[in-house]
């Protein structure tokens, strides 16, 4: 490739870090399992939600990095300090994040377990690795390389894996060839008057306008070292985040709709997932799909077991430090959790919907918090919050409750 072409390529890469940070935490094992389940039970009549989350996603991504641009300090700090008893919030949010992610990873790591398993059985002649080992071998390897620092060369590779499963799923979004006149028709909102929909929608909007990723965001713009002064760059950097969220989510739900809602699969076992290969056929194209979630599934990890480290990091106001003691223990710790899936009765892709649900019951704890911050005249002086931004603002709040009882009335 010429080295002007690469030169710019990295230039824009830059422009657009965060984003591309975001997408590659957000669209992991728990997007695709989440959209794929909703695609396969529901066909697009839940497209709506999707869009809705990323067009809040989008809204609140913006507040939360416009308030970090200007106070030049973190989310969980600014709650701690800028409220009376905000301490008591901002441990509420950094506790119920960590407990949201923990069930995630239990999740997550049952997926990826029960999809190396199928591998394995379709490379060695039906020969069938217990989970239990699988998940061993794969925290104690995702540990010792944090132990050891070598995330960046294996995020390198990850992100090999996940953009060829992105690509792959437009593939075949392109051979199912979905009617678009279905598509249009998800845009009208509806909920189906069946078991597990409600749930779903609050997984979709937990999956999507995430309270952790707003909380990641501000550290992340943070580290960037942008000022107010790179405020169109940071909208810029939003747009492109929830656009590629929206994209990549809606063709794994559309992919799910032509394939495992017309066999009439409901995505109950993890395996039923590479049947959204079933377009292409054969043991080759199911590797290629199992290669591509487990991927997802690993880069996701990462950032899983860092967040307590993080966040505990935000709310002290310290830098973060992934080689610390502390830091370390809390990984080890995090890891352990990975086992869950082993000891309990739900299957990986129902426990991962669970867990996405749960995130939607956090997100009035973030979006309440950021209407005020955003229009603190001793805070945000010139740069407050506008009209426009306080109705956008303002209907993600509305969101968030009306998407928290769905996902409580779901789980009770």
């Amino acid at each position: 490739m010429d080295k002007k072409i690469w030169y710019k390529i990295k230039l824009a890469l830059a422009a657009v870090g965060p984003g591309l940070f975001l997408i590659g935490y957000n669209i992991g094992t728990g997007s695709v399992t989440t959209m794929a389940k909703t695609g396969a039970e529901f066909g697009m009549e839940l497209f709506w939600a999707l869009v809705l989350s990323c067009v809040f996603t989008f809204i609140l991504m913006v507040a939360y990095g416009k308030v970090t641009l200007v106070s030049g300090k973190t989310a969980l700090y600014n709650i701690k300090h800028e409220f009376r008893y905000g301490w008591v919030l901002a441990l509420y949010i950094l506790a119920a994040l960590i407990i949201g992610e923990l069930l995630a990873l239990m999740g997550v790591m049952g997926i990826v377990a029960d999809l190396v398993q199928e591998a394995i059985r379709l490379l060695f002649n039906d020969l069938v690795v217990s989970r239990g080992w699988i998940i061993l071998v794969l925290a104690v390897g995702l540990y010792l390389l944090l132990w050891f620092g070598q995330y960046k060369t294996f995020e390198k590779a990850l992100t090999v894996f996940v953009i060829f499963m992105g690509l792959s799923f437009i593939v075949v979004f392109f051979m199912v060839r979905p009617d678009f006149s279905t598509l249009a028709e998800g845009l009208v909102p509806g909920i189906p008057d069946t078991p597990g929909a409600l749930g779903l929608v609050a997984a979709i909007a937990g999956t999507t306008c995430s309270a952790a990723v707003f909380i990641m965001r501000s550290s992340v713009v943070a580290e960037k070292g942008w000022t107010i002064n790179n405020l169109k760059d940071e909208k810029k950097d939003a747009f492109v985040s929830a656009s590629m969220m929206l994209f990549l989510s809606g063709v794994i739900m559309a992919v799910a709709a032509g394939t495992l809602h017309v066999m009439g699969l409901k995505l109950e076992n993890t395996v039923e997932m590479i049947h959204l290969f079933a377009p292409i056929g054969g043991n080759v194209a199911a590797f290629v799909l199992i290669l591509g979630i487990v991927g997802a599934g690993l880069s996701t990890i990462f950032p899983i077991v860092l967040i307590a480290p993080w966040l505990i990091a935000d709310y002290s106001g310290k830098p973060r430090n992934t080689k610390s003691t502390q830091s370390r223990v809390l990984i080890f710790v995090a890891m352990i959790f990975a086992f869950g899936t082993i000891f309990l009765e739900q299957r990986p892709p129902a426990l991962m919907v669970f867990s996405q649900a749960f995130q939607a019951v956090i997100l009035p704890a973030v979006a309440i918090p950021i209407l005020l911050l955003i229009n603190r005249p001793a805070l945000m002086g010139k740069n407050h919050a506008k009209l426009k931004e306080n109705v956008g603002i303002l209907a993600v709040v509305l969101f968030s409750f009306v998407t928290s009882w769905f996902a409580i009335a779901e789980l009770f």
